[in-house]
């Protein structure tokens, strides 16, 4: 009988990596973004801190959805672009909300944004340059690391458990945008010791 066992665990870890859909609901996509971009008191420095009075520029409160076969993410921006003169700052600044859709897809096991568009119901020379500002940077620095997720999840164990996981390989092969989630396409190798 143990024999039987073993050799139908070891025919299991022999397959190749499995393919499996991951429902991502936009809740979640929330909660790991904030984990992960979102770090300081929810907000999101994209230039100063909050020491600096007159040059800084930070987004906060972001709520994620869908826009058809796009992702959609509506945050607030607050920024200033100003010098300190006597005490108080003197030149360009704003806060308003945009909203930002974007082409999400697979890099490197995290996704990554194509295509992003940034609208904004207010509309001055200083939002116009932010907007292209946000469209330029979230196209090029700001990715969902997906990989070391999946491998925690995959590899959590409960304490009265006697296997240990162990997530070989992950790839992410697409990503689709539905009403109420992100739908990952992955394939992973898991390991059981």
């Amino acid at each position: 009988m143990k024999a039987s066992v073993a050799r139908i665990l070891f025919a299991l870890w022999a397959l190749p990596a499995c393919a499996a859909d991951l429902e991502l609901r936009y809740g979640a996509l929330e909660r790991l973004i904030s984990e992960q971009v979102f770090t300081e008191d929810g907000r999101k420095w994209v230039r100063g801190n909050p020491r600096t009075h007159c040059q800084y520029a930070y987004l906060e409160h972001p709520r994620i959805g869908s826009d058809g076969d796009r992702l959609k993410i509506v945050a607030r921006f607050s920024g200033r672009s100003a010098l300190s003169v006597l005490g108080s700052c003197v030149g360009l600044g704003d806060s308003f909300e945009f909203t930002l859709t974007a082409a999400p897809v697979p890099k490197n096991g995290a996704i990554a944004f194509e295509n992003v568009r940034v609208t904004a119901v207010k509309d001055n020379y200083y939002i116009r340059r932010v907007r292209a500002a946000l469209e330029q940077s979230f196209s090029k620095d700001v990715k969902v690391e997906v990989q070391g997720q999946a491998k925690k999840l995959l590899e959590s164990t409960d304490l009265t458990s006697v296997y240990k996981r162990e997530m070989a390989a992950f790839s992410l092969n697409a990503v689709r945008v539905l009403p109420e989630a992100l739908v990952l396409e992955v394939e992973f190798k898991l390991v059981v010791k």
